[in-house]
């Protein structure tokens, strides 16, 4: 997006009218979904733009929103590009990171089966944690590894099962056309790459379904690996859990995300490092008042956070008591969400709006706009500060 708009905006091309995602179809058999926008624009400054937004249904008709301009990602808000960001554009925001990647050819990974195999060997037993993907994750479905950070020579030597296994894992790399996994064959106990934290993390699944209003997310303990399929935010507390659930983030996200086919692919350098918090500085009152505000919007927040984390636990029991399969997918799955849980998400969602001091319509394109403004508000100060190096560079 960025890469392709940067070079039109340079060709002075403006948005005259739009299309914002909607669902193409013919009368054709077996046709497959395709998602679509529609862009018309020009070299000359339009008179008027029109933005046609679908709102919660993409293959109905539109609302026509009169907008005073249209940037590039069809949103009534200032021009602005949303490029990869190191480091989240909040300095008090925690890192969100990578899981860790097998690199394996599946020979440390184990389904359940497997695991009461390994149980027979007493040293590699030892060694067994739980795996999470993205699959496994929103579906609940059990799958372990083999966790030898911190296993011992002498284990590793001992142990029928962990030799085997890291001998095919070896053989695997060794075959690979590509000399870093090649080198990997040197510690072919070690997942490729390891990023597991040592604290409770907030999981955020990397693609998830566009049919979902929310992309579920989840806390765990470090005993619980989570797969490159996710992305980590170690330490996470309630009040971040609250904002990344809000319809707030989830608009966002669907509007500055990449896509896997029609999925949504979340991803911590566009969308989580770029994402404007609620920011207490725009408020006008003292130093003092000023702390009290923050902190009720927080544990306003958090409150909300906590009830959609209770709402969640009050369905799976419920699934529990009836045999039935409990997931995050279904759970989260569109026109299905439980009662509670959709009464906790507005009630979280009213915390968030307050926090912002939003006050517009309720849909995605009129809070994405406002989160776009927030945004060009945050980066002019870090625009100015980098042209300041430039001209000390140049000198």
């Amino acid at each position: 997006m960025a890469l392709l708009w940067s070079e039109l905006l340079k060709l002075k091309v403006r948005l005259h009218f739009a299309h914002r995602t909607f669902c193409w179809s013919n009368e054709g058999r077996g046709v497959a979904a395709v998602h679509c926008v529609i862009m018309g624009f020009g070299l000359q400054e339009p008179t008027s733009c029109r933005l046609f937004d679908y709102g919660d249904d993409i293959k109905g008709e539109p609302t026509e929103i009169k907008a005073a301009q249209i940037n590039p990602y069809l949103v009534d808000a200032p021009t602005v590009l949303i490029e990869k960001r190191r480091k989240p554009l909040n300095a008090n925001a925690p890192e969100m990171i990578f899981g860790s990647k097998p690199t394996d050819g599946g020979h440390l990974l184990l389904c359940s089966e497997e695991v009461e195999n390994i149980r027979q060997d007493p040293i590699a037993a030892q060694y067994i944690r739980p795996f999470l993907g993205a699959e496994e994750f929103l579906n609940n479905l059990p799958r372990f590894c083999l966790w030898l950070k911190d296993s011992t020579t002498a284990d590793r030597t001992k142990s029928p099962e962990i030799k085997k296994r890291t001998e095919a894992v070896k053989k695997m790399r060794l075959a690979s056309p590509k000399i870093p996994t090649q080198k990997l064959a040197e510690t072919p106990y070690l997942f490729g790459e390891i990023r597991q934290t040592d604290q409770p993390y907030l999981l955020i699944p990397r693609v998830s379904s566009e049919q979902r209003k929310f992309v579920p997310i989840g806390y765990f303990e470090s005993s619980v690996i989570c797969g490159d399929a996710n992305f980590m935010l170690p330490n996470a507390s309630l009040y971040e859990f609250g904002l990344l659930c809000s319809t707030f983030h989830n608009a966002w996200m669907r509007t500055v995300c990449g896509r896997l086919k029609s999925d949504y692919r979340y991803s911590n350098t566009i969308v989580y490092n770029n994402f404007p918090f609620p920011d207490e500085k725009n408020l006008n009152q003292n130093e003092n008042i000023l702390k009290k505000v923050k902190k009720n919007q927080k544990n306003a927040i958090s409150t909300a956070a906590s009830a959609v984390l209770e709402a969640r636990i009050i369905e799976q029991k419920r699934c529990e008591e009836k045999g039935q399969k409990f997931s995050l997918a279904i759970m989260y799955s569109a026109n299905n969400m439980p009662e509670e849980l959709l009464k906790a998400h507005k009630k979280l969602d009213a915390a968030v709006d307050s926090a912002y001091n939003f006050t517009g319509k309720k849909d995605d394109a009129a809070r994405v706009a406002f989160l776009f403004e927030k945004y060009q508000e945050l980066v002019a100060p870090l625009v100015d500060v980098e042209k300041v190096k430039t001209r000390k560079v140049k000198k």
